[in-house]
């Protein structure tokens, strides 16, 4: 029989360490510059820097001290300021922000509280406490504001601020450069993952016919012959609203990239390199990504299909958590948490692939998808409706996998992201697929 002192010990330290990691993260993103790039927008598309800083403490303020605790609020009056829906991100600067000292100071006071709380805190009663589920949804919330910072310092102009060590070079890859996933059904979605979010549940079985799928996404090489082959001056390539966008945005690569002579660069968190041929090609947006399958005789995987490749196990005829199991992610199976600051080459962690062959489905890129957002059958929003449900619907397309900018807290193998079609400045690539039987 379990011991539900210990289980409640082990869900502490849990949330304990997650809402640890994040905090330093966050701590990096926002003190590797000086504060006048904390205070600048550096894109209309981002918000400033410290906006973000306290907007984190601001949400868990909101949600474990005064939701869950009962407490009364520290600064109510900044409420609104730091309302991700009251204000777009365009706006943001003009807000009367907390200046980066004060912020900086209001999320370590809400974050002290925080612990204070966690020491005390029984992990079951109601659904916000049941399994920690309060504190893992806060992490991933910081964790995911770390990844938008992180597009952030992408986005910023001048020298580099960030640095991280590269990912091993990755073997040859040999085998097939496609595998099949068996048709029949599958259990799609969640209803055990305790800190699993709205979006991912319920659990239900979905019928997905036989498909091939890329065993791994697609490389800068891949897609440099797309380009070469004059894809983005092809009209039949791209769908009608796709085609419009890139020829009113003069878009002929993907962001960051620029030709020199017969080479392509691109630009990284403020070093200028070759493009690598071998990793996944990075910042594409959805229309993209279609085109490039289109021209290449195939398609984006459909999100059913996608998931399918990354949690079905033929053998035991289950739904695992990740690719390789059910174990928590661990170096050797992706390039998760913001470990480099860049893909790993296509083909690496082969102790990540799939029962069925196929690789680095979790991290790396996120993975564009054929599918609109959707809620699943028997959908219920929780806590909050404004996670979710008011994305709902086909002006979001989803994207998979995660990236090397996300923690494993805020990824697995029912994590659903979603943004426009338009979208590029996002860690966003791609795999295509194919139906059996076609070419």
């Amino acid at each position: 029989m379990t011991d539900p002192a210990h289980d409640a010990e082990t869900l502490r330290e849990r949330a304990l360490t997650t809402l640890t990691t994040a905090r330093a993260r966050t701590t990096l993103l926002t003190s590797c510059v000086e504060d006048p790039d904390l205070t600048a927008q550096h894109s209309p598309l981002m918000s400033p820097l410290v906006w973000d800083l306290a907007h984190i403490g601001n949400q868990e303020e909101q949600w474990l001290l005064r939701t869950v605790a009962g407490r009364e609020a520290i600064r109510p009056e900044i409420d609104g300021i730091y309302d991700a829906f009251e204000h777009p991100r365009a706006e943001r600067p003009s807000l009367p922000l907390l200046p980066p000292t004060e912020a900086r100071h209001y999320a370590s006071e809400v974050r002290g509280r925080v612990l204070d709380l966690l020491e005390s805190t029984a992990f079951h009663g109601t659904r916000l406490t049941e399994a920690g589920f309060a504190f893992g949804m806060i992490a991933q919330h910081e964790q995911q504001h770390d990844e938008t910072m992180l597009i952030t310092h992408q986005l910023r102009k001048g020298p580099q601020a960030l640095t991280a060590p590269d990912p091993e070079p990755a073997p040859l890859l040999t085998g097939p450069s496609e595998v099949l996933v068996p048709g029949g059904p599958f259990t799609m979605g969640t209803s055990t993952e305790p800190w699993a979010l709205d979006n991912e549940r319920p659990a239900h079985v979905r019928e997905v016919p036989a498909f091939f799928i890329d065993t791994t996404p697609v490389t800068n090489a891949a897609y440099q012959a797309f380009i070469e082959d004059g894809g983005y001056d092809d009209e039949r390539w791209w769908t009608a609203e796709g085609w419009a966008h890139i020829r009113q945005h003069s878009i002929h690569a993907p962001l960051f990239w620029r030709r020199d002579g017969k080479q392509w660069l691109r630009r990284r968190f403020g070093v200028t390199e070759v493009v690598p041929p071998d990793e996944p090609v990075l910042h594409v947006c959805w229309y993209e990504a279609d085109a490039y399958a289109r021209w290449a005789g195939r398609r984006l995987p459909t999100e059913a299909e996608w998931e399918k490749a990354a949690r079905h196990d033929p053998a035991g005829d289950r739904s695992m958590r990740y690719p390789w199991g059910d174990a928590d992610p661990a170096p050797e199976h992706a390039n998760l948490g913001q470990r480099h600051l860049r893909p790993a080459p296509a083909g690496s962690y082969p102790e990540g692939e799939s029962p069925l062959g196929v690789r680095q489905l979790i991290g790396d890129v996120w993975e564009w998808t054929a599918s609109d957002f959707l809620p699943y059958p028997g959908f219920q929003a929780f806590p909050y409706k404004e996670y979710s449900e008011v994305f709902f619907g086909p002006e979001h397309k989803v994207l998979r996998g995660g990236s090397f900018a996300v923690d494993a807290v805020a990824c697995r193998g029912t994590f659903r992201n979603w943004d426009y079609p338009i979208r590029r400045q996002i860690f966003s690539g791609f795999r295509t697929a194919r139906s059996v039987g076609d070419a």
